[in-house]
């Protein structure tokens, strides 16, 4: 029989990846994690390919059990964490053993957790990626019972008198809201090729917070606020649009398209969410708070490079411990970093 990881209860879960890259030019958004920044790490900590499927969990509570012994990886927002009603650490590798019960919950000051496990899970692909897609209809959340093929087992990796993990990697964790102080999100952005069509209003993006409207999702967050108005009286024609354009339809709110987008729309773009920004992104819940802090070009893809350089490092600390323990992992390869 096939080693499996069984789902007791699922929450809001769903398998994902980095999505599809290279679609769009057919008209399929590109979908996948919407915090890629964690959902890489916790692939990498677990010496997966950058690329690998995991579980991405909203917001709500999650437990499972393996039926082998293997090492998994939790990252993104913070929550509480246990293996068999033992408190373990987040960002950092974890042995677990066949039949011991991971349980997420409590997450907070973010909305998406991330597990991945050594060799990851089995699953079925669409144009190259696992990642659900809600117009074609393919992937859907899991449910309760499920059971996901795992590809590989890994023999417990404890210390063998004080039974405490092995592993302090250091892994490059972002920075989320303190849940104590409730503070606004700083979401980065560069100028839109819309800008100067909001006239002196344009600057309100950078002056106001925005709330995040509870109609949101993974195509688009809607946030209220100080809008900006479009003084530019033109026909805005449809166009294509990239992840994290920040549209500004008629009426009372923003768009901001995440992965999920459409690729064509006719709102004017006054700013797009730089890469780093569209992480953070992805952990703002409904009813939270952000701002957008303005960026050049060259700012941005500095941060970007520095969060890859980042992960890439990480990367190697976790070959280097992995071959002195002998724990297989999988070859690394160059990931795609943009639809």
């Amino acid at each position: 029989m096939a080693d499996t990881l069984n789902i007791l209860r699922a929450g809001m879960a769903t398998l994902q990846d980095l999505g599809r890259f290279g679609r769009s030019r057919y008209g399929l958004p590109v979908n996948g994690a919407l915090d890629q920044h964690s959902a890489r790490v916790a692939n990498v900590l677990c010496g997966n390919d950058e690329g690998a499927p995991l579980l991405e969990i909203t917001a709500l509570d999650f437990s499972c059990t393996p039926s082998t012994d293997v090492l998994v990886a939790v990252t993104g927002a913070p929550a509480d964490l246990t293996v068999d009603g033992v408190v373990r650490p987040q960002w950092e590798p974890l042995s677990v053993r066949s039949g011991e019960t991971i349980r997420i919950s409590g997450i907070r000051s973010g909305i998406r957790v991330y597990l991945a496990v050594l060799g990851s899970l089995n699953t079925p692909y669409l144009q190259g990626s696992c990642a659900p897609d809600t117009i074609l209809g393919f992937g859907n959340s899991l449910r309760d019972g499920d059971e996901l093929g795992l590809q590989r087992h890994c023999p417990p990796v404890d210390h063998p008198e004080y039974r405490i993990p092995l592993f302090r990697l250091r892994a490059p964790v972002p920075r989320f809201p303190v849940t104590r102080l409730p503070s606004p999100w700083t979401i980065d952005v560069t100028d839109g090729p819309d800008l100067a069509e909001f006239g002196d209003t344009a600057d309100r993006l950078f002056r106001s917070e925005f709330t995040v409207s509870p109609q949101s999702n993974h195509i688009g967050l809607r946030m209220a606020g100080d809008v900006p108005r479009r003084v530019a009286t033109g026909e805005v024609l449809s166009r294509g649009v990239p992840v994290g354009a920040v549209e500004v339809p008629a009426g009372d709110e923003l768009l901001v398209l995440h992965r999920g987008r459409g690729v064509t729309a006719g709102y004017p773009v006054l700013a797009v969410v730089t890469a780093t920004g569209l992480s953070s992104l992805g952990q703002v819940g409904p009813g939270q708070t952000v701002r957008f802090r303005r960026r050049t070009v060259a700012e941005a893809v500095a941060a970007h490079r520095s969060q890859r350089n980042a992960v890439q490092a990480l990367q190697n600390r976790v070959r280097t411990v992995f071959d002195a323990l002998r724990i297989p992992s999988s070859p690394a390869r160059t990931v795609p970093v943009s639809p």
